[in-house]
């Protein structure tokens, strides 16, 4: 928290090779969190002047070597000064070892900082999974990388978040085959238990969730596979007697009708896409990705970096803000006293 009682978010930049800086620029000028949170970025400057000339515009910022020198509230933006990464000296619109290096790097000082107290929760622009594995982060995804800075061996997931609900996953990057022998009733106990914590952290009281069957047509009673029958709906069962407001398993060409519809604040789904194609229908370029089940929280635009149109000054910002607002909004509620 700042002085004034007030959330503070720290804002990295994202990949540098990415549209990442110009839809920060557009964020910050956009005033998106209002009053809500604070926002302090934390980079390197030339990157950051990088994106204001990509997104043709300028915002009011002083810049810092820690955040213990910076006073609240102010009319300006803090930026904490890195100086880890001079843009021209990087090929943009390609996939840069040396940006993925940096980006590894300026989220674990973030993380560093969190850690510590010094910020409540981490937002940070798009990522480029390729660069950071080239740069030296050889992690599967952000998440893992994110556990590893944290020094986290328990559960985490990450949830995306679109106007209308929210998903959850089972399983992630794993290749498909996998996906069955890596659902087990803790496994998926323990998500649907995440899932409800989180959603109560936004506001839902009490959270209503689906859980997707694993299937089609959830499995026609043993007739397609029994893993709704031996593993999911026994779990589901168990989740209901603890008081969990979930319902399953419903095939997963109904469930997300269903929570647009408004019967579900969350879906619990078994693989990656089999959530991702429906909320990137749903809410492309207004979906957020949350890390959850971390000690630190992060939130980051479920977009990517968008190689072939950077430098063209054509980039959305509405994800980041969205990003930006969550991040406060979950701020707020985690604080101390909330």
């Amino acid at each position: 928290m700042t002085a004034d009682g007030t959330p503070l978010i720290g804002l990295m930049l994202g990949d540098a090779c990415g549209i990442g800086p110009e839809v920060a620029a557009k964020a910050m000028a956009s005033g998106a969190v209002g009053d809500r949170a604070r926002v302090a970025v934390v980079g390197d400057v030339r990157v950051l002047e990088q994106g204001m000339r990509d997104a043709n515009l300028r915002c009011d910022y002083d810049v810092y070597e820690t955040l213990d020198e910076v006073t609240w509230p102010r009319r300006t933006v803090p930026v904490v000064d890195l100086g880890n990464l001079d843009p021209d000296r990087i090929e943009r619109g390609k996939v840069s070892p040396e940006s993925g290096r940096v980006c590894g790097e300026t989220l674990k000082h973030m993380i560093g900082l969190a850690a510590a107290g010094t910020l409540d929760i981490i937002c940070y622009a798009s990522l480029n999974k390729a660069a950071l594995h080239r740069g030296g982060w050889r992690f599967p995804d952000e998440a893992h990388m994110f556990a590893d800075f944290t020094g986290h061996d328990g559960l985490f997931g990450e949830m995306n978040v679109i106007p209308e609900f929210s998903t959850f996953r089972v399983t992630s990057h794993v290749a498909l085959r996998d996906v069955p022998d890596l659902i087990t009733p803790n496994r998926l106990a323990t998500i649907v238990r995440l899932a409800a914590r989180t959603l109560r952290s936004m506001g839902k009281q009490p959270p209503r969730l689906g859980v997707a069957a694993l299937n089609p047509h959830a499995g026609e009673q043993g007739l397609f596979g029994d893993e709704e029958i031996r593993i999911i709906s026994p779990a589901i069962e168990r989740l209901q007697a603890e008081g969990i407001h979930v319902a399953g398993p419903i095939p997963s060409d109904t469930v997300f009708m269903r929570a647009k519809r408004g019967e579900f604040d969350g879906v619990v789904m078994m693989y990656h896409d089999q959530g991702q194609i429906a909320t990137k229908l749903l809410g492309f370029g207004k979906g957020v990705t949350v890390h959850v089940g971390l000690p630190v929280t992060l939130t980051t635009p479920a977009h990517g970096t968008a190689f072939d149109i950077v430098g063209q000054g054509i980039a959305d910002s509405g994800g980041l803000e969205y990003a930006l607002r969550l991040a406060a909004r979950l701020a707020i509620r985690t604080a101390p006293g909330a």
